[in-house]
């Protein structure tokens, strides 16, 4: 069987498997924008885990295939509108969307990611089944003759036997086995949709479950009265790292450790979360702020994303994020959490970035 480095070198052999989409929710969920079709570059980039200037060069080097399968950049009336429709507010003049085709095209040609080299293993395995199965056309074979066989010892009749019992086996693999293994492998991708969208229902049942505990206990008149935004805004900033980090190890981090030092550009705690994935966290709960400081959201990513080069980056903040801290965050691949999620993750709903 081909190795998976082949992809790389030959244009013929991706175009030959681009059809494969469902691989990529096989090695690894792809979230999209609203409109269900589309991701960001910085989308694109934390999928594979990758720098936006990484996954940048591979798109100059590689424009015109990557054009011909579904990238394309927005501006002008086209970006507005897009905005407009998909919800997305950012500042930007121009917007490059890929599809989920222009995604899995990137995947054939980013030599430094290893989620991008398991899709490359994942595709050439299917690929392999696929032309070594005889699925869609099974071998006929005539019926076996009722007549029995001769047990003279002949050179010719033992070939012939031979070659029936040959034939009765390809073709029960070919009109039963084969078919039942590629229907489960044909619908794996549709159950994983359906579990994901499943569990999705299911988080969102969660969170509404805990506000709606919330409510009662304030209407009730329980002790404590007082919300947990109030709670959060009335801790030290010392206290909200402990709790941040709290939070992170009550979902299964490990190696979490809250940083005493104010001189390593934001970063307030590390970890590595339960799928071994590291992870740098910024904590922010300064009383009075609105919104989160676009420069204090540059700072951290700087640090964490290209500096320390952390899987996972997340600003969280007991206040709120402005248009232009959110499009940072896009552009970076920083995860923010803003007050109502922080909330939330209090009161027992895990945080999404981290399962």
């Amino acid at each position: 069987m081909l190795k998976e480095s082949v992809l790389l070198e030959s244009r013929t052999l991706r175009s030959g498997v681009l059809d494969r989409t469902d691989v990529l929710d096989r090695v690894k969920t792809l979230s999209l924008l609203p409109d269900g079709l589309h991701v960001t570059t910085a989308m694109v980039a934390a999928y594979f885990e990758v720098t936006v200037k990484t996954l940048e060069s591979v798109v100059e080097d590689h424009r015109n295939e990557l054009r011909g399968n579904g990238y394309h950049v927005l501006t002008g009336t086209q970006l507005a509108l897009f905005k407009r429709a998909s919800g997305i507010q950012s500042r930007s003049r121009s917007l490059a969307l890929y599809s989920r085709r222009s995604v899995l095209n990137v995947a054939m040609l980013l030599r430094d990611s290893e989620v991008a080299r398991q899709v490359r293993v994942y595709l050439l395995d299917m690929e392999y089944l696929a032309r070594t199965q005889p699925v869609d056309n099974p071998v006929p074979v005539e019926p076996a003759p009722v007549e029995p066989v001769p047990i003279e010892p002949a050179p010719t009749g033992s070939v012939v036997l031979d070659d029936r019992i040959d034939r009765r086996i390809t073709h029960i693999l070919g009109s039963t086995v084969v078919p039942m293994l590629n229907a489960l492998i044909a619908t794996s991708g549709e159950h994983r949709r359906e579990l994901l969208e499943l569990r999705e229902d299911i988080e969102d049942v969660e969170r509404r479950l805990c506000w709606h505990h919330k409510r009662l206990t304030t209407l009730e008149g329980e002790a404590p009265a007082k919300s947990a935004a109030s709670t959060l805004g009335a801790m030290t900033r010392q206290a909200f790292e402990q709790h941040v980090a709290g939070l992170l190890r009550r979902d299964g981090c490990t190696d979490v450790v809250v940083r005493q030092a104010r001189g390593d550009r934001g970063i307030d705690v590390t970890g590595r979360t339960a799928d071994g994935r590291t992870v740098a966290v910024r904590c922010e709960n300064r009383s009075g702020r609105r919104t989160v400081a676009d420069a204090d959201l540059r700072k951290f990513a700087g640090a964490a994303r290209a500096l320390h080069r952390f899987d996972l980056a997340l600003f969280v903040a007991a206040c709120d994020f402005g248009h232009e801290s959110r499009a940072i965050a896009d552009l970076t691949g920083v995860v923010t959490v803003d007050r109502r999620e922080v909330e939330a993750w209090t009161a027992g709903v895990r945080l999404k970035a981290l399962r």
